[in-house]
């Protein structure tokens, strides 16, 4: 990942919902980052494909988990609206071939894409497990339909995105947002702090010594 050079992996799922609470300070860390080190956005992958409805236990734990977010976090906002204007799906690997997606067709359209997803999910109540969602969003940034659908479509994304889970798991990496610097083969777990970048900024320093 490193090949000598400090190298700060930040590993995600676009529909996971402290990830999106961790979206602020997360931009902070990265314009405070010394030039020496290097990024990259690393999807983890929360809950593979289904067609079915998500289990009316789990649809109220997670708008239990977006209140204690927007109790924790009063900066972040949620639309409770999804819920009742959706069906929802325990599936986030669509959105994580979406960002991959994007990322292959012009890597600098890899945060738009996670950001577009996150705010549709989130505050306009659209529901990223959607396919049809995906590519529109994708549109919507300016990306070319044909082009994304058969990027977001095509087996090679989906290896893709296994091959970005494994590297996860290989880091130590059990659950999201996770914060890793590598260097050498060698890795150093960061703290994830959402109250601002100062702590991880320190334990990054520190590492680096």
């Amino acid at each position: 990942m490193s090949n000598g050079s400090p190298h700060l992996c930040y590993i995600h799922d676009p529909m996971c919902s402290w990830c999106w609470g961790f979206r602020p300070v997360l931009d902070e860390l990265l314009e405070r980052l010394p030039d020496k080190i290097g990024v990259s956005r690393l999807l983890g992958g929360l809950a593979p494909d289904t067609d079915q409805p998500m289990p009316e236990t789990m649809r109220q734990d997670l708008q239990a988990t977006w209140r204690r977010i927007q109790q924790q976090l009063p900066q972040t906002r949620f639309n409770f609206d999804f819920w009742r204007l959706n069906t929802p799906r325990r599936a986030t690997y669509p959105a994580c071939r979406a960002v991959i997606a994007a990322r292959r067709l012009q890597p600098e359209a890899e945060d738009a894409m996670i950001l577009a997803i996150q705010q549709a999910y989130y505050l306009q109540a659209r529901n990223p497990s959607d396919d049809a969602i995906l590519i529109d969003l994708a549109v919507e940034n300016g990306l070319d339909r044909p082009a994304f659908e058969k990027r977001l479509l095509a087996p090679e994304t989906q290896r893709e995105l296994e091959q970005e889970m494994l590297l996860a798991r290989q880091l130590g990496v059990r659950s999201f947002p996770s914060l890793v610097l590598t260097r050498d083969d060698r890795y150093w777990p960061l703290p994830v702090d959402y109250s601002g970048a100062d702590t991880m900024l320190e334990a990054l320093a520190a590492a680096l010594r």
